[in-house]
């Protein structure tokens, strides 16, 4: 999405308001009111017309006439009122048709306090309005963090798109997994809680890779001019070690039931709305029954598909409800689970750096980040719901895999908006 100048953003925000018959008045350059939008109020009047004695199979004269709409005496006499009394100038007025007000911008005396002079005018009968300009910008794809370019998944996704309807704010996420690096720059107060099932090494538990990789695609921090942005930014972070790292300089890691389910049981008592399980191992009863009663309680589950074609059957993620990833670009079969991206990932790695790695552990946080942007949209969404959702939308003709599509999702959610491939089709469509 491209940004608006700011002084057309105005513009189109002060038309917004005017029917397209309406009469607006000593226009004036909205840039110059929003170089210093403090000193600046709006006001409305009521705008009533006076409709003119009729005669039999006479029709009243009424907003949906031919006629241009515009300020009545009476509004015009309040407004001018009102700029005496409390040293106001106007700078242009616009009436608004469906609310049936007559609107102004007034611009205050240099000595004016603008807090002041709402309050009273708040206070006073002859207005229906009194309010600050405020300035809106339109949400936008441009980001100040220097590698956002470098992340093809987060691209691939559509995700800087899905940004304006959705940032995943105050999500609540486990990372059932190794530690992370708590200190990294990009994780700068995402990551809220952390737990260790496995030992009291606090300097271990910042160094492990695997899990500072998964929280760096879920929620790294979006423009605060350090490497990437995650899927979900918004979202905060309870991060559980129940699984150690094998090497120092390499992702494998060793969990047992044992850690797994007191993490599993942290996770239920963090109130976390999602659970990210970028894992894979035999069926386990306890564990089973622990993600069932996570399901009963409304907590979506987003698990690691075996990487081996047709090892799910003794799986302990293989449970109904558990939403399932596979890497977009698995080749065979691709009947159950979702697919995203996990080839060649920029992420984040322990000790404030970044790197790139591959795997399905990393398509698993593609979509635990998406799946956090529809819940902020939606926090009631079932597990079969966000299931269905993102399936449907995916991206089927992508080349690197029918990888979901983040953009498409919300859209789909809340019933508007256009992503990426949309907008191009569109464009073609319009050509021809």
């Amino acid at each position: 999405m491209r940004r608006l100048p700011l002084g057309l953003l105005l513009a189109v925000c002060l038309c917004g308001c005017t029917s397209p018959r309406s009469a607006v008045r000593a226009l004036v350059d909205p840039q110059r009111l929003s170089d210093h939008p403090e000193r600046y109020i709006v006001a409305g009047v009521d705008n009533e017309e006076t409709l003119p004695a009729g005669h039999a199979g006479s029709s009243p004269k009424g907003y949906d006439s031919l006629t241009v709409y515009g300020p009545t005496s009476r509004a015009a006499q309040l407004l001018r009122g009102i700029e005496r009394d409390y040293r106001l100038r106007e700078v242009t007025a616009w009436p608004i048709a469906p609310l049936h007000m007559h609107c102004a911008v007034l611009e205050l005396e240099a000595d004016a306090d603008a807090t002041s002079v709402i309050a009273a005018l708040s206070q006073d009968p002859r207005l229906r309005i009194a309010q600050p300009l405020q300035t809106f910008t339109t949400q936008s794809a441009d980001y100040d963090d220097p590698y956002v370019g470098l992340q093809r998944g987060f691209q691939q996704m559509d995700v800087p798109q899905a940004h304006a309807w959705s940032r995943g704010e105050g999500i609540r996420i486990a990372i059932i997994d190794t530690g992370a690096d708590t200190t990294h720059p990009d994780l700068r107060g995402v990551i809220e809680q952390v737990g260790n099932f496995v030992d009291a090494d606090a300097d271990q538990f910042r160094r492990d890779r695997h899990g500072t990789e998964l929280a760096g695609i879920i929620a790294a921090v979006a423009n605060n001019h350090e490497g990437i942005v995650g899927i979900a930014p918004g979202a905060r972070l309870s991060v559980f070690k129940a699984c150690w790292q094998l090497h120092d300089d390499a992702d494998a890691a060793r969990c047992n039931s044992f850690t797994l389910a007191q993490a599993l049981t942290a996770a239920m008592d963090s109130h976390a709305q999602i659970v990210n399980l970028s894992l894979s191992g035999p069926a386990d009863p306890l564990l089973r029954d622990l993600i069932r009663e996570g399901l009963r309680r409304g907590i979506l589950f987003i698990g690691a598909h075996p990487a081996e074609s047709g090892a799910r059957d003794g799986q302990f993620l293989a449970i109904d409800g558990v939403i399932e990833v596979a890497d977009g670009g698995t080749q065979g079969d691709t009947g159950t689970p979702l697919h995203a991206p996990g080839r060649e990932i920029l992420t984040l790695f322990p000790g404030g750096r970044y790197d790139f790695a591959s795997g399905t552990s990393l398509s698993t946080a593609h979509v635990t980040g998406a799946v956090a942007l529809l819940l902020r949209r939606n926090p009631k969404l079932t597990s079969s719901t966000v299931y269905q959702l993102l399936r449907t939308t995916s991206n089927h003709d992508d080349p690197g895999g029918d990888s979901i599509n983040a953009c498409a999702a919300l859209t789909s959610l809340i019933g508007h908006g256009l992503c990426r491939h949309e907008a191009s089709d569109a464009g073609r469509v319009a050509m021809h």
